[in-house]
């Protein structure tokens, strides 16, 4: 079947209810809004995934996501929620479950069965390439969600029966959603009585590290700054973080633990120390996984990222030495041997410092003895008897 002939199904189908998508075959689908428009087009090319499960339940009740456009489109007024958000997440699971029933009820699919063995991905492609552009408008990022439909919204809690307590919690989400979606709830809290001064400039540059307590980057466990001097010196400022985490899935790199951070500070309450400290400096990160990390913890508390000017060392070494590029590259281990660093990787403190050494030998700049890195003891360290293999 040719993507013309595929675009002209999807055009010329009846809408129906995402629970009728079947589940026993796979192909090129489209998505329909509350208005009855064709909004964007996908495919289920996983050989494990149906129509039913990628429409009904992916995109439907999944979460928040460009990749579940159900739910992303109709994240609105009581229907809305910040995911993974412990401060809100009974309100947000009532505004979940209403938002559910509200796209089962009013919004469609349409889709056009293909054999398993079609080439399905690149069907989907050029289908996509055909498709007027309205069709495709989720696709192509190009509508924010909806407004509330309030009318129909009304119809599905009362059919849900939500109670006075469901309600107000709905109307909470709304009050939410209406104060901005950047800074929903959480607004930063207070430094943590006992955290370090951070160190008093002036500063030519900063580095940042963090590790991070498993694969999400917003679980950040550690945060080390190194601050470069006008004289080349650098003073390190270190804090561990609590991630208020169970997932531990990174110990194993870096050797913390959720015990090691017991009665540490959260990100809340280390970020007002580190935002107006970095304020108007180059805040340099060794691969863009620093900033990424940054920015998700922001997002899990409701905040908005600061704004920094970041640059990555990264770029600095490969400018610098570019003989390294196919021998061994440009990561902190690779830069250690060529350079003749002397530091413990995967400690956020230690690995800032490289650096910004790495940046100052790039300048070709001679470097001042380290000062003493300030480091956070505030809190209670309960030693494990093993911690796992040593970082690597």
């Amino acid at each position: 079947m040719t993507a013309q002939a595929i675009l002209d199904q999807l055009l010329a189908a009846k809408p129906q209810r995402t629970d009728q998508a079947p589940g026993d075959c796979r192909g090129i689908y489209g998505l329909v809004d509350h208005f009855g428009d064709l909004r964007y087009i996908g495919s289920t090319s996983a050989a494990d995934e149906t129509f039913h499960k990628r429409i009904h339940h992916r995109h439907r009740n999944g979460s928040e996501t460009t990749s579940h456009y159900f739910s992303r489109m109709y994240n609105t007024g009581r229907m809305w929620r910040l995911r993974n958000d412990p401060a809100t997440r009974a309100d947000g699971d009532i505004a979940k479950s209403l938002r559910n029933a509200f796209i089962a009820e009013y919004c469609r699919a349409v889709w056009v069965p293909l054999p398993d063995d079609a080439a399905i991905a690149a069907l989907e492609a050029a289908v996509i390439d055909l498709a007027p552009r309205e069709a495709v408008a989720w696709n192509r990022r190009g509508m924010d969600a909806y407004d509330e439909p309030a009318a129909l919204v009304d119809l599905v809690i009362d059919r849900l029966g939500f109670g006075t307590a469901e309600r107000a919690a709905l109307e909470r989400q709304k009050a939410r959603f209406l104060t901005g979606v950047t800074r929903p709830f959480v607004t930063e809290a207070q430094p943590k009585a006992g955290l370090p001064p951070f160190p008093e400039g002036p500063f030519r540059f900063v580095a940042l590290d963090v590790e991070t307590a498993n694969n999400d980057r917003g679980s950040i466990c550690q945060i080390g700054v190194a601050c470069v001097r006008p004289d080349a010196s650098i003073e390190t400022w270190v804090t561990h973080v609590d991630p208020r985490t169970d997932h531990w899935t990174c110990s194993h790199i870096h050797g913390i633990t959720q015990k090691t951070v017991t009665g540490a500070p959260t990100f809340a309450e280390v970020l007002p120390v580190l935002r107006p400290a970095l304020d108007g400096l180059t805040v340099y990160q060794h691969s863009g996984f620093d900033r990424s990390a940054v920015r998700a913890a922001c997002a899990a508390i409701g905040c908005d990222e600061p704004d920094w000017t970041w640059q990555d060392s990264v770029g600095v070494a490969r400018r610098a030495w570019p003989e390294l590029k196919g021998n061994g590259g440009h990561g902190l281990a690779s830069l250690k041997a060529h350079l003749g660093l002397s530091f413990r990787h995967h400690d956020a403190g230690e690995d800032a410092r490289a650096a910004a050494e790495i940046v100052l030998h790039a300048e070709g700049a001679r470097i001042a003895p380290a000062r003493r890195a300030v480091m956070d003891d505030d809190f209670d360290v309960i030693e494990e008897e093993d911690t796992g293999p040593p970082p690597r």
